[in-house]
């Protein structure tokens, strides 16, 4: 059975999601996926969340233009997650390792910190990729990272739950089941959990986007698009922020009025 049928650690989870942590922790890895799919396009695109848990992530997939879909497998997060989306996604009661859906049925697919809490992350990814048209983006934390290294300060209860993969078996992993497309890798999170908090010089540490297995949390993209690399989505013309980060800035922000979001 899963743990995420306990409602005392869902809870946990969702209070880890809101603390000043857990806020920064989600606006790096936000950062992090917006630099590994800005080549990918979206408006009409299907884009699948495994792993949607409370849906903070897929509502930010959503701004970004896709035609969003979540799934998990517990009742609880998606119950939390439907109530944050409403009808602007299709949620889905579901295993990651066996996806209820057709061969190709979304373009893009999204698996982020899934890995660490299923027994067969291979098969995860495989499915995954089975789903997936055009790409799928894999995220997890990492075992050689400071986060690690000072988990048993983290107020990240449901973290002693993880089975922890170094970047190597990630990057294993993903090349044996993906038999084409072009990888790209980084990471974010440099410090341990202890900096993890609304500071300018702890956002400059956690919020950068780095090379592949120097973060906490790594992530890598699989891009099978043909035409490659031709929407950007990183705009940086007269110091613009990206409007997936605007949104998100802004819909996160709202809902922890103690965190200067927009620093």
């Amino acid at each position: 059975m899963t743990i995420w049928a306990d409602e005392k650690l869902v809870n946990e989870y969702r209070r880890w999601a809101e603390s000043p942590a857990g806020v920064l922790a989600l606006r790096s890895k936000m950062k992090l996926v917006a630099d590994l799919i800005s080549g990918w396009p979206r408006r009409g695109r299907r884009f699948l969340e495994v792993g949607c848990a409370t849906g903070l992530v897929t509502e930010m997939f959503y701004h970004a233009g896709f035609d969003v879909t979540g799934l998990d497998c517990s009742p609880l997060m998606l119950e939390a997650a439907r109530d944050l989306l409403g009808c602007r996604a299709e949620f889905f009661l579901g295993r990651a390792e066996h996806l209820p859906f057709d061969d190709n049925q979304f373009d893009y697919v999204g698996v982020g910190s899934v890995l660490e809490f299923v027994d067969d992350p291979e098969a995860v990814i495989a499915e995954s990729l089975r789903v997936a048209s055009g790409g799928v983006i894999v995220t997890a934390y990492s075992k050689w990272s400071l986060y690690y290294l000072f988990r048993n300060w983290s107020v990240e209860v449901y973290g002693k739950h993880r089975n922890w993969l170094s970047p190597l078996t990630l990057d294993r992993m993903v090349r044996n089941q993906a038999a084409s497309g072009v990888l790209t890798r980084r990471s974010v999170l440099l410090g341990p959990v202890s900096t993890w908090k609304d500071a300018p010089v702890y956002n400059w540490l956690n919020s950068s986007v780095v090379p592949y297995g120097v973060g906490a949390l790594s992530g890598i993209c699989i891009d099978n698009n043909e035409a490659g690399m031709t929407i950007p989505l990183m705009v940086k013309k007269c110091g613009a922020k990206p409007a997936i980060m605007n949104a998100c800035r802004t819909n996160i922000a709202a809902r922890n009025s103690s965190s200067a979001f927009d620093k």
